[in-house]
């Protein structure tokens, strides 16, 4: 996108938006899909918030979003139909279930369902998602990295999204048995069980609270439809 595209407020959302996941991957100049789906959520987000206000610049911001959008869609998409690390690799990459979780695709669009879905199968680690995979990502890193919780749980969010709940269940509980006598959970865990990164870690338990929210409602819509309860039609009971 040129520079200035979307002018200095827009500017600022992108600088933002990508430094939410600076990394030694994101400095090596490529093009990453979960940045510029973060610089378009930034985009589309301060889009939406111009026309709440009538600020005339909400087409100029929306424009930008819709050509961050037509280029992840289009360069951001492997050939088996899942979005990959980035633009010039196939490789997997946890932040890709931030495209799912950001809104930027719907949960019934093929290309998210196929991501969430193979992440869960290639990219984990007794069922605990990794990161990316070391031996293909150029991170200057080696060795064996434990799994991520945050992500774990992302993925927990993200099956819960696409319907896949008993699986979504089953990850949950396994990662709410990990908390020891504090409750309290790290960054990473090593394979045999220890936490690994810092302790405790704040995105962890943020991730927590939103993945078993996600799961709850979830579980209670299915329980109302089982039930054949048609909450607008209670609705209409209770306000007329």
């Amino acid at each position: 996108m040129p520079a200035g595209r979307l002018g200095r407020p827009g500017g600022q959302f992108q600088h933002a938006a990508l430094a939410v996941l600076v990394s030694p991957l994101t400095r090596t100049g490529r093009h990453f899909t979960a940045s510029k789906v973060m610089c378009w959520v930034a985009a589309s987000r301060g889009a939406d918030l111009a026309r709440q206000r009538g600020d005339e610049r909400a087409k100029q911001w929306q424009a930008g979003a819709d050509e961050i959008r037509a280029e992840v869609l289009e360069k951001g998409v492997s050939d088996r139909g899942v979005f990959r690390q980035h633009y010039e690799s196939d490789d997997l990459d946890a932040s890709l279930l931030l495209v799912l979780l950001m809104g930027f695709l719907p949960p019934s669009d093929e290309r998210m369902r196929a991501t969430v879905l193979t992440i869960a199968d290639e990219l984990t680690n007794d069922h605990l998602v990794l990161r990316y995979r070391v031996e293909g990502t150029g991170t200057g890193f080696s060795g064996e990295e434990g799994t991520f919780t945050i992500c774990s749980f992302w993925l927990v969010s993200a099956l819960a999204m696409i319907g896949q709940t008993d699986r979504a269940r089953a990850l949950c509980q396994k990662l709410l048995s990990f908390a020891g006598r504090s409750a309290l959970r790290g960054g990473d865990r090593h394979t045999p069980g220890e936490h690994l990164g810092n302790f405790p870690q704040a995105f962890t338990h943020l991730a927590l609270i939103e993945a078993v929210s996600l799961l709850i409602a979830f579980e209670l819509a299915e329980d109302v439809k089982s039930a054949g309860w048609d909450p607008a039609a209670s609705t209409q009971i209770r306000s007329g």
